[in-house]
């Protein structure tokens, strides 16, 4: 009787009793171990092939030793450029060694993690409530806090009327005073032709 199992990415042929090299697991040495994806069965001849998995068929294993592989040597080289660099690379392998194979009705077990409970903490005693009045303050800081209430308080002064506006005042007058002078002027200039008009003297017929 073997089967075909899918472990860690990589498919083994395994029988009752046989020693398998895989992918690092997880786990300490001595763990038990079980593989639920059976892709095949063969008993005496009777095979059962997995759609891709057989359902209920269950492979028990045990942990013997976490090791490293074989080293796998890595060359490289450029001809003609003085290129050369060899590389070695060891994979993590775990021995496990195959228990028992069963066909139907195996259903996996799902390890249960361990809860601690949280240690009780004993309970802080209240704070005592201070019945002590708070400390009046000093005379000094009243002054203070009094002299800064009333630098907020004054309002502003206006501050004095500057020489612009004087300036302004001054250009108005003499603008008014020259428009009045013109129209004295041309008030005159009127008066003087309406008067050359009227007297005229007349012609007198001989």
């Amino acid at each position: 009787m073997y089967a075909i199992v899918d472990v860690a990415g990589q498919q083994f042929k395994v029988t009752k009793d046989q020693k398998i090299f895989v992918h690092r697991l997880d786990g300490e040495e001595g763990d038990k171990v079980e593989f639920d994806k059976v892709l095949l069965i063969d008993n005496d001849d009777k095979v059962e092939v997995g759609e891709p998995v057989i359902k209920g068929a269950l492979i028990k294993g045990k942990i013997l030793e976490h090791l490293k592989g074989d080293t796998v040597k890595v060359f490289k080289k450029k001809r003609r450029k003085g290129y050369k660099v060899l590389k070695g690379h060891r994979d993590y392998l775990s021995h496990v060694l195959i228990d028992e194979i069963i066909e139907k009705g195996a259903t996996k077990s799902v390890a249960k993690k361990e809860t601690t409970k949280p240690a009780q903490t004993e309970k802080a005693a209240p704070k005592a409530v201070s019945t002590k009045k708070p400390v009046a303050k000093s005379s000094e800081a009243k002054a203070k806090t009094a002299s800064t209430k009333t630098v907020k308080s004054t309002p502003a002064t206006k501050k004095p009327a500057t020489e612009k506006t004087k300036t302004t005042t001054t250009k108005k007058s003499v603008s008014k005073a020259t428009t009045a002078a013109k129209k004295t002027q041309t008030g005159t200039t009127a008066k003087k032709k309406t008067t050359k008009k009227t007297t005229s003297p007349k012609k007198t017929k001989e």
